[in-house]
This record gives structure tokens, C-alpha cells and sequence, in this order.
């Protein structure tokens, strides 16, 4: 199932000046996580990819499946594993791309949590995201 995930746009445009570390610091760690996430759903680990999603993530992606998330996410149809080629940075929020998918991260405590995933740019309209947090 495909949805808009208009939240991101809006949140994407807020820039601000938050966290320690440098930006290309926080875009490796923002990156990371989003690496870690999309080679857990490739090894069927759905409890590891579960680990890094946003609590509002997870929830909605159980609610939507009526599963728990650890087996919902493997059943999402999320795109394959590629490689970065691009992370940025801004404020709370960061964009990971991938070759074939887009990740949106948010900072939580204990770090980078991924807000959605499969995500494909539509021009000037929010990205359509395969996963995200209501």
C-alpha cells in the first residue's frame, strides 16, 4: 500500500540548528541507521528493522498490516537494497537517498529512528512513501 507522506515536505522545509556533531557527522549516522534498517528487512530480520523505526512508524505499520511489526515490515514491499548516494541534514530531520528509495529519519533519544521508507519523489508533491508514522 502506497500513501503521501505529507508531513515530510512540511517538516523538510523547517531548517533548524539542532544536535552535536557536525552535519556531515549526523548525515553519516542518518545514513547508517537507514543502511542497517534496509539490510535487516533483506535478511528477514524484522525485529532488528522494527528496532529502527519511529514509535509512530512501527505503530502504524501494525495497525495497517493487523501484524506485528516485525512480521508487517518484512510483507511491506519495501525496495531492495542500494547504495547512498546522498544524505542531508536538517535540524531534527534528515533525508537518506538510496539508489531505487528515499529514508526520512527524525532524532529520538538514543538517535536516528527511520520515519519512512520507500519512498518516491513526485515533483513538486509530497513523496509517496511505502512505510511511514501517522
Amino acid at each position: 500500500m502506497r500513501v503521501v507522506w505529507v508531513a515530510v515536505g512540511a517538516a523538510l522545509a523547517v531548517v533548524a540548528v539542532a544536535g552535536c556533531g557536525s552535519v556531515t557527522d549526523r548525515g553519516d549516522a542518518a545514513a547508517a541507521v537507514t543502511v542497517r534498517m534496509v539490510d535487516a528487512v533483506t535478511a528477514k530480520d524484522g525485529v532488528a528493522a522494527c528496532a529502527l523505526l519511529a514509535p509512530d512508524t512501527a505503530a502504524e505499520l501494525e495497525q495497517t498490516a493487523d501484524k506485528p511489526c516485525a512480521e508487517a515490515i518484512l510483507e511491506a514491499h519495501l525496495p531492495g537494497p542500494g547504495a547512498v548516494s546522498d544524505s542531508r541534514v536538517y535540524g531534527q530531520w534528515a533525508q537518506v537517498r538510496l539508489n531505487g528509495d528515499t529514508v526520512f529519519l527524525a532524532v529520538f533519544p538514543g538517535g536516528w529512528r527511520v520515519v519512512a521508507a520507500g519512498c518516491t519523489a513526485r515533483g513538486d508533491e509530497p513523496y509517496d512513501c511505502v512505510l511511514q508514522g501517522g
